[in-house]
């Protein structure tokens, strides 16, 4: 049951993207606010209006980055909270946000985050952790063994989990954000080169730099700041999760891969809607299984079944469960402090019908989910 009930309504009213991709001429407050002054254009509402800001990012810049990022704006003095939680850290951002205006404090949030994720293998334990002497922190193996259990036991050949990537190429070729929008074919996924068996690189999502940020706000406010309210959002739940004992005696995602759940019964509860309300969704795919497993997580398949929605084309965007739609980490890229707020950017695009060619047919209600290390997860839905 959850602990906290909104009182006031809260809507997104403005989403900014700073593309994904490789951007070595700037730095990492420049990515934020560039994003920052795309959602403030997108909805009107000026910089000295916003009396909050959330920021989250998860490597290491230089301290109070929020504050730098913002600084060339003009600081005004306003509380600006850094937010670090792992691959949530912008959903939680996010989250801090909505509680922030749906408790009253505040009419207006900026919500937003950025990162430049160095190349290679990432690493989520300390320099001198054991698991980085026997593999265990490496996030591809741990996808890795999720795969091979999932394969094992649903019977998913591996040409339906390389549909997942092609899907996400595809959308990603409608999508001038993308990191990676060359396309493929399952053929073409299968034979990359491997990474950690069963996965091939094109199942694993790139490591990215890019920026998102959205601004939050008070329906009952709107007027006041001449918003337009044919274009907002309703945020109809904001969830967000940590992990529960493991008696099995670890945490490794390989022994419990359905952590999502928690996050989103407490979301479906907190908005009154079922996975049967849902019209698109956008979850955390750092590699092709996290897909699957995410969306039963989310109880819009039944467990083990997703791989089957995958290949009959219930996914795609013709579907009637399309997922990341904008290509998802598998093509979008993912820096971390950006990925979550990316995700309600697409949500809201789409829920707003302005997502172009990659557009889903008269979708109302959108789900995002993403999750990071130390099993934190959010769940947020979205209605218009």
């Amino acid at each position: 049951m959850t602990q906290f009930k909104p009182n006031r309504e809260v809507v997104v009213v403005g989403v900014g993207l700073h593309p994904f991709g490789r951007f070595r001429g700037k730095d990492l407050a420049t990515l934020a606010r560039e994003a920052v002054v795309e959602a403030l254009k997108d909805c009107g509402v000026r910089w000295r209006d916003i009396p909050v800001a959330y920021f989250g990012h998860v490597y290491y810049h230089g301290m109070s980055v929020g504050e730098t990022a913002l600084g060339s704006l003009g600081l005004t003095g306003i509380p600006i909270v850094n937010v670090e939680n792992a691959c949530s850290s912008g959903s939680t951002a996010f989250w801090q946000a909505y509680w922030g205006i749906t408790s009253g404090v505040y009419d207006l949030a900026l919500a937003f985050g950025a990162e430049k994720v160095p190349g290679g293998p990432v690493t989520v334990t300390a320099a001198d952790s054991p698991e980085r002497y026997i593999g265990g922190d490496h996030m591809m193996a741990g996808y890795a063994l999720r795969m091979r259990r999932y394969m094992e036991e649903t019977g998913a050949p591996a040409s339906a989990l390389a549909q997942i990537s092609v899907k996400a190429r595809q959308n990603a070729a409608l999508n001038p954000y993308a990191h990676r929008k060359e396309t493929y074919t399952v053929e073409d996924v299968l034979s990359s080169r491997p990474i950690a068996d069963p996965l091939t690189l094109f199942q694993c999502c790139p490591t990215s730099e890019g920026s998102a940020a959205a601004v939050l706000c008070a329906r009952e406010v709107l007027g006041s700041y001449g918003l337009d309210e044919s274009r907002a959002i309703k945020v109809v739940a904001a969830a967000l999760t940590s992990g529960n004992y493991n008696g099995r005696g670890s945490d490794h995602s390989a022994f419990s891969p359905y952590r999502t759940e928690p996050a989103a019964l407490a979301a479906y509860e907190m908005s009154g809607l079922g996975p049967e309300d849902v019209d698109l969704v956008q979850v955390h795919d750092a590699a092709t299984i996290g897909e699957l497993q995410q969306i039963e997580s989310l109880q819009l398949t039944p467990k083990g079944e997703a791989w089957r929605a995958t290949v009959e084309g219930r996914t795609a965007l013709t579907g009637d469960i399309p997922v990341n739609t904008d290509g998802g980490l598998l093509a979008m890229g993912h820096p971390f402090g950006a990925t979550g707020i990316r995700m309600v950017h697409e949500t809201v695009t789409q829920l707003r019908g302005e997502a172009g060619a990659r557009q889903v047919n008269n979708p109302r209600v959108g789900v995002a989910q993403c999750s990071g290390a130390g099993d934190v997860t959010t769940v947020q839905i979205f209605a218009r």
